[in-house]
């Protein structure tokens, strides 16, 4: 007979391997002890218990920050991004209106509106409320590729810029607008606005791009600064929960304070290429004369 002493017991490579290690802990129940000194197996202490279920909480909580991630298809994101800039423009083409026709009484003499509400009004006596949405379809013709290529490109660009669990981070989220507005100013924008312009003067449809440098100029500084504030916001709100539920009216009230941190960041540089545009058709006309 061997002197060599016992060797300690271990569950590996034993037939208690699989259930120490693969079956989840259950409840003591009695005879547990006794069944498993007849099959070989040691009852588990609770200290091994505990550390067994830690382990399994880790892993869990491993899997679910890989998993956590989601990816949206560029196809998915543009259809979802033109379909959100026509109820954009629907929504806020009164306004867009209104703005206009004070604009042009500015040139009458004497002016026509004494302010917003009063060019409500009349127009609404005379055209009814319809009235607020003549000239929607030429807008909406431009706002939905418009915004189908802005939020299309911004997820093309952003996806790569995810951490694991999809977060973007604001510096990036900056960066990616700015690829949006330039992205929309150079296939839509620009050679939207050329052809308008053309053909309420009756022009030749020429130099589809003239004036892109500063419609990039306004239209990448407009959606750099509406992603970034609208990814800061979404970041602030989540806090340490990625996966935490948005409700729609938080994202709206989100979605305008963007919208309007965008137009005042924005408005310096579209004053500039008014400006630009109203030298090029004076210069135009000069040349015409001549």
């Amino acid at each position: 007979m061997s002197s060599l002493p016992p060797e300690p017991f271990s569950v590996r490579g034993g037939p208690c391997e699989s259930r120490a290690i693969n079956s989840p802990p259950t409840s003591p129940t009695p005879g547990l002890g006794a069944r498993s000194a007849a099959a070989g197996c040691s009852p588990r202490p609770a200290a091994a218990v505990a550390a067994y279920r830690a382990y399994g909480a880790r892993r869990t909580l491993a899997a679910a920050a890989i998993g956590g991630r989601t990816s949206t298809h560029p196809g998915k994101a543009i259809l979802a991004g033109g379909i959100a800039g026509g109820i954009e423009i629907c929504i806020t083409f009164p306004t867009e209106y209104v703005k206009t026709q004070l604009q042009l009484d500015e040139r009458a003499n004497p002016p026509r509106y004494r302010g917003i509400g009063d060019c409500v009004k009349l127009t609404v006596q005379d055209h009814g409320l319809r009235g607020l949405y003549r000239g929607l379809s030429s807008l909406l013709y431009g706002s939905i590729p418009k915004s189908a290529v802005r939020f299309g490109t911004f997820e093309v660009l952003s996806s790569p810029m995810r951490d694991a669990t999809g977060r973007l981070d604001n510096t990036r989220s900056l960066l990616c607008g700015l690829g949006a507005g330039i992205a929309e100013a150079i296939v839509i924008v620009c050679p939207m606005e050329t052809l308008k312009v053309k053909l309420i003067h009756d022009q030749c449809v020429r130099g589809t791009y003239q004036g892109l440098t500063a419609t990039v100029l306004k239209q990448g500084s407009n959606q750099a600064i509406r992603f970034y504030v609208m990814n800061l916001l979404r970041n602030w709100y989540k806090g340490d929960d990625p996966r935490r539920e948005m409700h729609p009216i938080v994202t709206a009230m989100f979605g305008a304070t963007a919208g309007a941190a965008s137009v005042f960041g924005n408005t310096p540089l579209d004053v500039v290429k008014t400006r630009m545009q109203e030298v090029v058709k004076l210069l135009n006309n000069i040349w015409k004369t001549q």
